[in-house]
């Protein structure tokens, strides 16, 4: 019996198909041969939960603004303890500024109360900081919130601090 014109292009498709399914079983068989012959994936570690012990000493720290047209740097000594109760901000000629710290995993989250700026003359800040040790340096990033009304009331700044030994 011969075959109708209008059947032979569903027939050509059905072929191409079947060849496609039999060439696509082939690697599936392949791959899933490699995956059994390759070893996993190695796993990645958890993050080190950072502790304020980790923390405790003197550090030379320097921040940055990463925002704004002044990108002059500011210097200071942070002076950590273990337990967080005497964590203090020092900048030059100044008088230490108490920090409020506490522990969340890997990072560190600080605090100050408001102080007389030292990059604004005769203004007031606040800052809020989150920290981590990498190569055991503290770096990470702080917000300084001026008592200013309008746009310029908070600046961005990357810190990083240095162990005293």
């Amino acid at each position: 019996m011969p075959i109708p014109r209008s059947a032979i292009p569903v027939l050509v498709l059905s072929l191409a198909t079947l060849a496609a399914c039999a060439k696509g079983g082939d690697k599936a068989t392949d791959s899933a041969a490699a995956a059994l012959a390759s070893p996993p994936p190695a796993a990645v570690p958890a993050p080190h939960t950072l502790m304020l012990a980790d923390l405790a000493g003197n550090w030379s720290v320097v921040s940055t603004p990463i925002d704004g047209n002044d990108k002059s740097p500011t210097s200071m000594t942070l002076t950590a303890d273990a337990d967080g109760s005497g964590w203090m901000e020092t900048f030059a000629g100044r008088k230490p500024v108490p920090v409020r710290v506490r522990v969340d995993g890997d990072s560190l989250i600080s605090e100050t109360a408001l102080y007389d700026s030292f990059r604004r003359k005769g203004v007031k800040v606040s800052t809020n900081g989150v920290w981590r040790l990498h190569d055991g340096k503290l770096v990470g990033a702080t917000v300084a919130h001026y008592s200013v009304k309008g746009a310029d009331s908070v600046l961005h700044l990357s810190v990083v601090g240095t162990r005293i030994p």
